[in-house]
């Protein structure tokens, strides 16, 4: 049962963090509608073998800190601060997306694995991220970090990863004369994770 809890968090939790249109989604997108979709899945391999390397340090990381609870508390407070500095960021300093994409793409088909697995490399917000989901989900009794459980939120995390990759690379294939995105997402980023600061701010007083 364990397992399954962890196989379903891993799964869900990597398409919320990859929902929202953000680098790795929009580039498997526009790749998709200019070399084709079997080079987009070729760049999705890549980004998805990073992401389930990066799940594993993380997970790893989050089952030493939840064996030490006096560490998990200072990285709680520590994380609400970086939580606040995130939504101040998407809300007022980040670039609006409802830009136009860049028309320039790289048209080598012979890289795209490895420009999947470095520019997923390049970013390290599933580190924290998972940090914080698994322990918070371990705390409610949701997430094991027994060996095999650990296994299985890696294998959710890349198959959940590479099926929104999918999804953006299938469906959300933007077209030249597209209109930029009628909704700010930076906003949409920054209420997520102004509701992740509430709910880890709730947590830090409930233990004052």
């Amino acid at each position: 049962m364990s397992i399954l809890l962890n196989f379903l968090v891993g799964f869900v939790a990597s398409l919320i963090g990859v929902i929202p249109p953000g680098l790795l989604n929009m580039s498997a997108a526009k790749i998709s509608m200019k070399q084709g979709r079997k080079i987009a899945m070729l760049f999705s391999t890549g980004v998805t073998l990073t992401v389930c390397f990066q799940t594993l340090v993380a997970l790893l990381l989050a089952r030493y800190l939840e064996r030490n609870p006096e560490i998990v508390d200072l990285l709680q407070k520590v994380a609400l601060g970086i939580f606040i500095c995130i939504t101040i960021y998407f809300f007022f300093i980040a670039k609006d997306t409802r830009r136009e994409v860049p028309k320039s793409v790289n048209k080598s088909k012979t890289n795209r694995f490895f420009y999947g697995v470095l520019l997923a490399a390049l970013n390290l917000l599933p580190l924290p991220y998972w940090v914080y989901v698994s322990i918070t989900f371990n705390a409610f009794g949701w997430f094991s970090f027994g060996h095999l459980e650990i296994w299985a939120a890696v294998l959710a995390s890349g198959l959940g990863t590479f099926v929104m990759l999918a999804v953006y690379a299938q469906f959300f294939r933007p077209k030249e004369d597209k209109k930029p995105l009628p909704v700010n997402m930076n906003y949409i980023i920054g209420a997520i994770t102004a509701i992740i600061a509430g709910i880890t701010l709730v947590k830090i007083l409930k233990y004052l």
